[in-house]
């Protein structure tokens, strides 16, 4: 907060970091469409505005090529690298090429396909919890919530799970630039040796796929067809980097952030355990309470007005969804967790064109892991020191969570 009452948006303050909700809602009542002088952006947090900012053709999700081609230092040829890729991710697309991949990856990321991997994330969920210290503490980011969407994703790809170590050193740099870590002054040359790293180890995978074709992704990617032909090198390379990222930090950061939910709110850990088939619901819950979005970046391509503001071409807006999924316009009582919540109509996978391809499959891992966690460990409780969030505007979720099972 600054003089006069007026909300100010600081992503580096601590207290916002760990709960950022009081200020979403002080920016709802009093500024919400909010000019953030130190961010140089839009801060939106209405439900509304939110939905608003995320599917109208004013906006565009093309939000990297013009950060890119507005620099003029060295940052311009350290973040090259990272540009050839992440341009070709479907998050960063506006149609017509967004459509195009959208249909590509469609057919071979069906729903489908999703419901026949249940028993393999259970199967690997029993595997994580047989290494685990059940009677002692754990830390639950690193030892069960990295682990299985990392797992389920590279047993996808068809990548062994033993290059996991390095597959995460590089994701984790990557993640730098693509959450826009504040407080990382080098994230920017550390996001390109992420991304050179990635990019080599996928091309080698795609080559070998090409000569040995198998049932993993992959090869069915490479498989894919529409009327305008084949997947290209680097969109096959573009999209296993998104599918390895976005696949496993994503759900990584929902269960943590679903575990503290519970950890906070016992009432609702007691209810979810006597009634394992409200689990469905309480994703959903969960995806709303505390997200892993915590806001979605666009830049104005059209000059329009928004809460009274005037929004100009070539200005960031970031869309607070997890201020959006706590608007009391939209939900009654916003603030309490409501595992049986029905509507809950969450922002939390984006909407339209933009809706998240890997939905089914979170939904699938989150309910896999939290469901089986309090069936076995009824009386779970938060570890000797506190969690840590993330540094990021984008992502939310704890970055270390000790845990004692029981």
């Amino acid at each position: 907060m600054s003089t006069h009452d007026t909300p100010v948006y600081d992503p580096n303050d601590a207290t916002t970091r760990r709960n950022p909700f009081p200020l979403y809602e002080a920016l709802q009542d009093r500024d919400p469409v909010h000019w953030s002088p130190a961010l140089r952006c839009w801060i939106v947090t209405r439900y509304e505005d939110v939905k608003f900012v995320t599917s109208s053709a004013t906006m565009s999700s093309d939000r990297l090529r013009p950060f890119y081609n507005a620099l003029k230092d060295e940052r311009r040829d350290i973040l090259s690298g990272v540009m050839r890729y992440l341009d070709l991710w479907l998050v960063f697309k506006a149609p017509p090429e967004h459509t195009r991949l959208r249909r590509l990856l469609n057919s071979v990321f069906s729903p489908r396909m999703v419901q026949a991997l249940e028993p393999g994330v259970r199967s690997t969920f029993e595997h994580i919890l047989a290494g685990l210290d059940a009677q002692g503490e754990i830390e639950f980011m690193k030892d069960l919530a990295v682990l299985l969407p990392a797992y389920v994703i590279l047993d996808m790809l068809g990548v062994p799970r033993d290059d996991f170590g390095r597959i995460k050193a590089w994701s984790d740099a990557l993640r730098l630039f693509i959450g826009t870590a504040q407080g990382e002054g080098d994230k920017y040359r550390r996001a390109r040796e992420g991304a050179d790293g990635m990019s080599a180890y996928f091309r080698e995978l795609v080559a070998r796929r090409r000569a040995e074709p198998g049932e993993d992704v992959i090869s069915r990617m490479i498989a894919a067809r529409d009327e305008a032909g084949a997947l290209s090198e680097d969109e096959l390379v573009a999209c296993c980097m998104l599918f390895l990222f976005g696949g496993h930090e994503t759900t990584t950061n929902l269960l943590g952030s679903a575990v503290v939910a519970l950890l906070e709110n016992p009432a609702q850990r007691e209810r979810l355990r006597a009634e394992p088939a409200l689990i469905t619901t309480a994703v959903e819950e969960f995806l709303r309470y505390d997200g892993p979005s915590n806001s979605i970046a666009r830049v104005v391509a059209q000059e329009h007005e928004l809460g009274g503001r005037v929004l100009r071409p070539g200005e960031r807006v970031f869309a607070m969804v997890n201020a959006a999924n706590r608007d009391p316009r939209q939900f009654e009582h916003p603030h309490t967790l409501d595992l049986g919540r029905t509507p809950n109509r969450h922002l939390t996978f984006g909407q339209g064109l933009h809706f998240c391809l890997g939905a089914p499959l979170a939904r699938l891992e989150v309910r896999v892991v939290i469901g089986g966690l309090v069936e076995r460990f009824p009386r779970m409780r938060a570890g000797s020191t506190p969690g840590e969030w993330l540094d990021a505007m984008i992502m939310r979720g704890p970055e270390r969570l000790p845990l004692v099972l029981q």
